[in-house]
């Protein structure tokens, strides 16, 4: 979506990260690794977010570093549309999962909350294909540009370890979470 917006996937990606991480300085073949796009468009997108005043540059011991600035005029804007943009993903996350199998609970939680001790991402109950949820929880960790873990159990094993008061459990259902869906809790 921000791609049509914006005209670049590089430009996109690099908005993505230095919006969603004002506080941290990157160099240029860091940014090339995390957002996996070719050095020279990389560097382009750089020199047009630097001329316009969005980012900033500093020169290390070894290497110039780069950074948002957080005073830009439409910083605030910006950040909020990124950050708009992750929740029209979350929510294609969760439609999509819940089509590859018979899902009875569905919870974003970690990444998806900011909550970063959380012992997973995603945590499905029910029947799903596996192969099929690999290879879209794949796909959308190209999108965010994080590694995304994921939990699947039983219905079963889900009341068991809840019945035991199971920490990893514990930790997931007491933590902030997007619930996208509940046959279990809602009864």
């Amino acid at each position: 979506m921000l791609e049509q917006i914006f005209g670049s996937r590089t430009r996109v990606k690099l908005l993505r990260i230095f919006l969603t991480n004002p506080e941290t300085d990157y160099f240029v073949r860091e940014l090339t690794r995390k957002i996996r796009e070719r050095i020279n468009s990389v560097r382009r997108e750089l020199d047009n977010l630097e001329e316009i005043g969005l980012i900033t540059t500093h020169e290390g011991k070894l290497r110039k570093y780069y950074r948002v600035d957080q005073n830009f005029i439409l910083f605030p804007e910006l950040r909020s549309l990124i950050l708009k943009s992750q929740m029209t993903v979350e929510r294609n996350l969760g439609k999509r999962i819940q089509q590859v199998g018979q899902v009875s609970y569905l919870a974003l939680t970690g990444i998806f909350t900011g909550v970063s001790d959380t012992p997973t991402d995603i945590l499905i109950v029910g029947k799903v294909n596996r192969l099929k949820l690999k290879r879209l929880v794949s796909n959308f960790q190209k999108d965010l540009d994080k590694k995304i873990r994921y939990t699947v159990m039983t219905r079963q094993e889900f009341e068991y370890r809840n019945d035991l008061t199971d920490k990893f459990l514990y930790t997931i259902l007491e933590n902030k979470k997007i619930v996208i869906t509940d046959k279990i809790f809602s009864k």
